[in-house]
């Protein structure tokens, strides 16, 4: 009864029709899901013009699952903070926290829902997307328990910038500040965790393992290593031999998300006992 409530509860209900009431979630749907067909079908393209008259080989259809996993991974990047950032600095500016905050809805409640109703609608992007992915299976090269690993991946990585959109969107109250913040920390783990690591790779050659370390933290790299598991082997050796850089990520990402979620709660909590 209690998990029922904290998963079905008004705060929720009121997220989805709120997100599937305006045009603007079916629009984005339809653009998503148009901008991956574009990108499959210009690849599709330009293989097949480059190697006529042999069309598309098991290679091509697996570079094809790689060009579109990466695209995909980008998109969910870019939209995912953009959706989270302001739940709760959203309530506040239109003056409605307050309300919220005066129901029986625990803290952890109102956060959880918040964030999963917002990841929901990322889930209902990326699974629109299978269609898509059915090209690759035309073609072979690729096995479905790998199409399952890589929508695995998605979801880890959603629900952790998800977390951290929430995290900032209940720290400040301006919308702006947080999905800035949100957005920024995006850049730094993709951008900045990359960088350091060429750095590292290429002044510090007796220490690549770093290099390994700091791609725990990139959403791209772990990917890469999920296709191609020799990409660890440039990094671990010795004792860390078998090491994969998503062995890495997943643990750091799953943390991420828990302690976000924790301070989230936090943050609500003395609001909600002032308030007894």
């Amino acid at each position: 009864m209690a998990i029922g409530q904290r998963l079905i509860n008004p705060v929720m209900e009121k997220e989805f029709r709120l997100r599937m009431r305006t045009i603007r979630s079916p629009l984005a749907l339809m653009f998503y899901v148009l901008a991956i067909g574009v990108l499959a079908l210009g690849f599709i393209y330009m293989e097949v013009q480059a190697r006529v008259p042999r069309g598309l080989t098991p290679e091509d259809s697996r570079f094809l699952f790689y060009f579109l996993s990466g695209a995909q991974l980008v998109l969910i990047s870019f939209m995912t903070p953009g959706l989270t950032a302001g739940v709760i600095s959203g309530e506040r500016e239109k003056q409605t926290l307050n309300i919220l905050l005066t129901t029986q809805l625990s803290s952890s409640t109102i956060v959880l829902s918040k964030l999963f109703s917002s990841i929901s609608f990322m889930l209902l992007v990326v699974f629109a997307t299978l269609p898509v992915y059915s090209i690759v299976f035309l073609f072979g090269g690729i096995s479905p328990g790998q199409l399952a690993a890589v929508f695995a991946f998605y979801v880890l990585v959603m629900v952790t910038l998800g977390s951290l959109g929430v995290l900032f969107s209940t720290l400040y109250k301006k919308t702006v500040v947080s999905v800035i913040l949100t957005y920024g920390v995006t850049m730094f783990l993709y951008g900045f965790t990359g960088l350091a690591a060429i750095f590292v790779y290429e002044v510090f050659r007796g220490a690549r393992f770093v290099s390994g370390f700091l791609l725990g933290f990139n959403p791209l790299a772990a990917m890469i290593s999920i296709f191609e598991p020799d990409f660890g082997k440039e990094f671990f050796s010795g004792n860390l031999d078998g090491l994969q850089i998503w062995h890495l990520f997943v643990p750091v990402y799953a943390v991420i998300t828990v302690v976000a979620v924790f301070f989230s709660i936090r943050r609500l909590r003395p609001v909600l006992k002032k308030r007894k």
